[in-house]
Order: C-alpha cells, then structure tokens, then sequence
C-alpha cells in the first residue's frame, strides 16, 4: 500500500469513527488499529509504543501543574490575585471585566489550564459582574475568553505537549507564549473598555493604600509565578520540576502561611486532577500511535510536496492553517488537537521556511480560540454553569473577544518577531 492510499485510510476511519460520536481516544485508537491490521502488522506494537510515550520525562509535567492549579484555588491564592487586579485596574468603565482578563493573566501564569483559570476567575467574578449591572451573559462571556489566556501565558499544559509531540524545547516555547499572551490579554482589555466606554466607573476606588494592602496580603501568590517561570528562563530547573516546585510551593503557602489549605480541599484537587490528567493521558497514549503511523509512512512530507505544488505564498498557507486550526477548536478538545495536528502540519510548516516554535504558539493561541466558540468550548460550558446562562447567549456576546483574538493572531503570523524575539534572547544567551 502506498503512503497516500494508508493516509486516506487512516483518516478516513478517524473522521468516519468522529462523525458517529465515538470518543477522540477511540477513533484515533481504532483508525490506527485498521492500518495495522490492513499492513499486516502485530497490533501489539500499538501497545508497546504508547506505552513508551507515556513515560516521557516532559509528559510528567502535565499532571503536576494541573494540581497546583488546583491546589492554588483551594488555598485562597487565586482569590488574592483578583483583589491584586481589582486594585490596579480601579474604577474605570469596564473596570470589573478587565480586572477578570489580568486576574486570568495572574492565574493563567500558574495553572496552565483555560477550563481550570476560567473556573477560578470566574466564581469570584460573574457574580461581582453580574451585582455591579452587567449582563450574566456578557459576564460570562468576558472569563470565558478571558480564560483562554491560561494556555498561552506559561506555563501552559498545550505548549508541553506540543514539545513532546513536535520535540520542540518547552523552554521555549514557555517563552515564546509570554509576549502573545500579553498581547491577547491587552486586546481583551481594550475590547472591554471600548464596549462600556459609556458606562460609568465600577471598579473599586483605586487607592495606593488599598492596593499596597492587597499586594501585601497576595505577595506570596504573586511570588509563585516568579518562582516558577524564573527558575526555568534562568535554567535553575527544567519545566516538570517546576511542575513539582509549583506543587510543594502551594501547599507550604496554603497549609503554613495562609492556612486555608483544609484535608477536604486538598482530597478534592487530588481528585480532579486524577480525572483529567488521566483523560488527558489517554488521548497522548492512542494519539502517539497514530502519529508514528503518520511519521513512519512519510505522510506528512507527502502532504508537504503536495501542498508547495499548489502554491508558495506562505502568508495563504497561514490563512488556510489558522481558519482550520479555529475550525477544530469548535469540535475537538485542545489536546487532541495538539496532538494530531502537529505531526501532520508542523513538517508543511517547516518546508515553507516557519520555525517550528513560531508555528507551536500560534497553533497554541488558535487552540486558546477554541476554548471559547461553541458547540466544544469547555470555558463556555463553565462559564454557563456559573452564570446560569445559555450558551447561545455567551457564544452572541463573546464574538467581539473572539474577533480581537484573531486580529491578535493575525499579528502574530505577520510579525514573527512578536513570538520569537524571547526565545531568541534565550537561544543567543545559550
């Protein structure tokens, strides 16, 4: 069989086995178990290579900051880091719905996670929102976008896997995402101000007393990403330690300084974070099988040729990668986005000349879309839940954040500098 006849077919069965509901991990499982079975080869090796992947050393930093994450909301430190933005943002018009996208910024510099900062975020803002005259719908709408953030500020649990997927430095990676999310944040913000900019004043009265009190009161929380993301630009730890740092850092302020750490929280964060890490380890244990399908057939250099054949405008290929990359992120969840796109599209990208790190933060930022554009957007769903409103309400009220998202994206691609400028510093220091 030749490599485009398997690639058909490999794809073929993935997106038949989509179309009629079945699980991500079983249609990229079962798709590679056809190819298998067609080649005549022993599917056990299926096994033996997903296994393989699941103990790679950057892999285990997937599971340790989606606790401290976890464990940062029970400790009272996220609600520190809301009050810290409360008071620089201040009483200006949409002051509320900024303060929710620096609060994301703040935690989003922790977690790692969209669904796990715009949970965080949005309990302690929606409602303060939804009190002060803002629409519940809008109010959800603004963490929802907001959230999407966590994934790009680092550390971020997608750009860790697009490192082990794409075996890209995460260092890097971590770096190339703070200018991006700085950025989507500011264009969120700007978006904020524009909409309300008839609406009087709600935020707190700024005060420089009040805000040296709640620095005061947070400057262990703000340390934390300090901590963390300077360790690892400084190469005093890798990324997965710093995964384990952020963990025993939280726990020692939440149990010895702030004390508000209890048993019961504490069961829960294990608790939530066993249950996604292992749905998350799932989708990598069947998507590494059907990326070596992928790799070992040589089909994405095929897709490669057959793309430059059309055409070597790279600023169309870009189009075309972006509008499918937001096109997923409606349907399929960040990961299992990560993790099938990038055998196939990072080797298309490479051909045309696009460093592989430039193409990983905006794959990353596309996904950071996807969080917040129905039917799939898991913050949407969040932030209905809390603000007891329809996703059709959020999805009308988010278009305009998702329209700055992308012009933000669109920036990114013209001007690559926006993403490589840090992790050039990093490789020239080196």
């Amino acid at each position: 069989m030749t490599a485009a006849t398997i690639g058909l077919l490999l794809f073929a069965v993935f997106f038949g086995l989509l179309f009629i509901g079945s699980p991500i991990m079983v249609a990229l499982g079962l798709s590679t178990y056809a190819v298998y079975f067609l080649v005549g080869k022993d599917p056990v090796m299926l096994i033996q290579m997903a296994a393989a992947s699941l103990s790679s050393f950057p892999l285990m930093a997937l599971p340790s900051f989606i606790l401290a994450g976890a464990l940062m909301e029970a400790s009272g430190m996220s609600r520190r880091l809301v009050n810290i933005a409360e008071n620089i943002i201040g009483p200006m018009p949409g002051g509320l719905p900024v303060t929710t996208a620096l609060a994301c910024v703040f935690f989003g510099a922790i977690s790692g996670s969209g669904p796990a900062t715009t949970a965080a975020v949005g309990m302690l803002m929606i409602p303060a929102m939804t009190c002060r005259g803002y629409h519940p719908a809008y109010a959800a709408a603004a963490a929802a976008t907001a959230g999407g953030v966590g994934i790009i500020i680092p550390p971020s649990i997608p750009m860790v896997i697009y490192g082990v997927s794409g075996q890209q430095s995460i260092t890097k990676m971590f770096m190339g995402g703070v200018i991006p999310g700085l950025l989507i944040a500011a264009s969120l913000c700007a978006m904020h101000i524009w909409i309300n900019r008839k609406r009087k004043g709600d935020g707190m009265a700024w005060s420089a007393s009040n805000l040296a009190k709640s620095i005061k009161d947070g400057i262990w929380s703000i340390m934390a990403p300090t901590i963390i993301l300077g360790g690892i630009y400084t190469g005093k730890f890798t990324p997965t330690e710093a995964a384990i740092v952020a963990i025993f850092y939280t726990l020692i302020i939440g149990c010895f300084v702030h004390r508000e750490l209890k048993f019961k929280a504490f069961m829960a964060a294990l608790k939530n974070t066993s249950w996604l890490a292992g749905r998350v380890l799932i989708i990598v244990f069947t998507a590494y099988s059907f990326g070596r399908i992928l790799t070992e057939y040589r089909i994405p250099n095929e897709l490669a040729e057959w793309v430059l054949s059309f055409t070597q405008n790279v600023n169309i290929v870009w189009l075309l990668v972006v509008l499918l990359l937001v096109f997923l992120g409606m349907f399929m969840e960040t990961l299992a986005i990560i993790m099938l796109v990038t055998p196939v599209l990072l080797p298309v990208m490479m051909a045309y000349g696009v460093d592989p790190i430039h193409f990983g933060v905006i794959l990353v930022c596309c996904c950071g879309v996807g969080f917040s554009t129905p039917p799939m957007g898991e913050n949407m769903f969040i932030a209905s839940g809390i603000a007891d409103q329809s996703l059709e309400a959020i999805s009308a009220k988010a278009l305009p954040f998702v329209a700055v998202n992308l012009s933000a994206i669109a920036l990114m691609v013209a001007f690559p500098q926006i993403v490589l400028w840090l992790p050039n510093m990093l490789s020239a220091v080196e």
